[in-house]
């Protein structure tokens, strides 16, 4: 039982890690534009450097994106379990948006 516990504290930590709408969106940038350095991040999506320093290291803390360092700026990609996530989020927008078509579809009748 101790090992479920501790697999189930591992997901606990990559949801939380992804569970909110400025992380999810700096994954999807870096899916798009991998070795990006925090500023570059923050700049394209419109965060300030201390909100979106704190997203990055939950997203490095979860083990979503991992960084490096390359002369003086600290480049981020996705390490190999992001896709995975990425592809659970956009499964789930599917869902959600098919779900919301068919109850707006009924709610016409």
């Amino acid at each position: 039982m101790e090992h479920a516990a501790s697999s189930e504290r591992r997901l606990e930590r990559i949801v939380k890690g992804f569970a909110n709408h400025r992380r999810i969106q700096m994954m999807r940038l870096l899916e798009k534009r991998e070795g990006l350095s925090l500023m570059e991040v923050c700049k394209v999506l419109h965060v300030g450097l201390k909100a979106g320093s704190e997203h990055m290291r939950k997203l490095v803390l979860a083990g979503l994106v991992a960084k490096r360092n390359h002369g003086r700026w600290v480049r981020h990609r996705l390490t190999p379990s992001a896709p995975h996530v990425l592809s659970l989020l956009r499964t789930l927008e599917r869902q959600a948006s098919s779900e919301a078509a068919t109850a707006g579809a009924g709610t016409m009748l």
